[in-house]
């Protein structure tokens, strides 16, 4: 049953399915026929294959309703079509009621809703989808159904500012890859541990991940057609890494992705946030911003622009506008260290915010009363960071990082760095991190 799968390129959603025959199955030759359009770059087709699919299950008489569902609603979330991605996945239910592999059908399900949430900047909802599915793709020995949910945990944690959580994560995606298990997306996990690295140490510490991506044909059309913000990524790594070159080839990849699929509307605002950001045209950016539907790219785009226009001789009154949008995007999308960087660039504008994002770091362990800032000190210079290194993350000063070290140090009643690394670990321990569904 698995030979017949690979050979016919079927969505990863056919996993949980045992019960069609899919060499002879309507519903199975338009879902591969999708997941082929779909790998071509061809979206706009993939997305009417599978809606076709979905529309006509009842004629096979087997199980696949429910992949071709789940991989359906997989595609919408891709192109950021949220509302139709949210109306498909809530069919899963009806369709599960009854059928023999409903617990493999219900952790697809899951995952993508993990997907979705995360898309819509919910990300303490994906957080919790994705958790569950993980627990019922173990149960039913879906292990290729891991790597999916991995990144969206790791991206999620990422997003939130939770180093070590979103580390975990990466950790587990390599073991996967070692496994064999990331054959289906690999650009992925590939995008998720080259951000992790660059949060990290900057994009020279990810210049393998990110140059193997986009000089890869296949992984570079799989990822831009699938995340709306890693065109801009790619073009600003590129940018910071010196080389122009690379830089413009992805712009060019997510303006001729965009060309090859008119009106899909992620498509449009990924390339002209790439355009924009090649070009340092602060209004395309601005646009951009306005055009994406994922949220955290949206702020992405506002950041970006908002940087440009705060240049010497430029708009200050103008950047300071559109860096409150990014900032105000970034909390929506569940992202408060975007948020605090751009909160750091408004300071530096002479502006002061009333409220500051939220940093989210070891969430449920009793940290004896640490502030905010001071769990967030405590967890980065657990994992070896310098107080600089620090300050650079949190965006306040070395003797900044110094001063909130020593109020630690009181509080959790250690001496030392390596007393407080220690320390953290156990409070990680006690918090029960999700880490542990892997």
């Amino acid at each position: 049953m698995l030979d017949s799968l690979f050979r016919m390129e079927l969505p990863l959603a056919f996993s949980t399915m045992r019960a069609c025959d899919t060499t002879s199955c309507e519903t199975a030759r338009l879902c591969a026929l999708s997941s082929s359009a779909w790998s071509r770059g061809e979206l706009t087709e993939a997305l009417r294959l599978a809606d076709e699919a979905c529309r006509g299950h009842a004629a096979c008489g087997g199980s696949c309703a429910g992949p071709a569902t789940v991989w359906h609603a997989a595609l919408l979330v891709r192109v950021r079509e949220c509302i139709s991605g949210a109306r498909t996945l809530a069919r899963i239910e009806e369709l599960t009621v009854g059928a023999e592999d409903a617990q493999g059908l219900v952790a697809a399900s899951l995952i993508c809703a993990g997907d979705l949430a995360l898309a819509q900047g919910d990300v303490g909802a994906a957080a919790d989808a994705v958790g569950r599915g993980i627990h019922l793709a173990q149960r039913a020995g879906l292990h290729c159904l891991l790597p999916d949910a991995h990144t969206v945990m790791a991206l999620s944690a990422l997003r939130q500012g939770n180093m070590s959580m979103s580390l975990e994560f990466v950790d587990q995606l390599r073991d996967d890859a070692l496994l064999g298990r990331t054959s289906d997306r690999p650009s992925q996990y590939a995008l998720a541990a080259a951000q992790l690295l660059e949060v990290q140490g900057g994009a020279k510490s990810a210049a393998h991940f990110i140059v193997g991506i986009i000089t890869d044909d296949q992984l570079i059309l799989e990822l831009l057609a699938s995340q709306p913000a890693a065109a801009a990524w790619l073009v600003r790594a590129t940018r910071e890494l010196g080389d122009a070159s690379l830089a413009a080839r992805v712009a060019s990849e997510a303006s001729g992705l965009a060309a090859r699929n008119p009106g899909l509307r992620s498509l449009e605002a990924a390339a002209a946030h790439a355009g924009g950001l090649l070009g340092d045209d602060a209004e395309r950016l601005v646009a951009a911003g306005a055009a994406h539907v994922d949220p955290w790219a949206g702020a992405s785009a506002y950041e970006d622009a908002g940087k440009l226009l705060a240049a010497p001789g430029r708009d200050r009154d103008r950047a300071v506008e559109i860096l409150e949008r990014a900032v105000d995007g970034y909390t929506n999308a569940g992202a408060p260290r975007d948020a605090r960087r751009v909160v750091s660039k408004l300071r530096a504008l002479g502006v002061r915010r009333g409220r500051y994002p939220r940093y989210a770091g070891q969430d449920g362990a009793n940290t004896g009363s640490l502030t905010e800032t001071e769990a967030a000190v405590a967890e980065l210079v657990s994992h070896g960071f310098t107080n600089s290194q620090v300050g650079e993350h949190l965006f306040i000063s070395g003797h900044t990082v110094a001063f909130h070290l020593k109020k630690i140090f009181r509080k959790l009643n250690v001496a030392s760095r390596v007393e407080l690394t220690r320390a953290w670990s156990r409070l990680s321990d006690t918090a029960g991190e999700p880490a542990s569904l892997g």
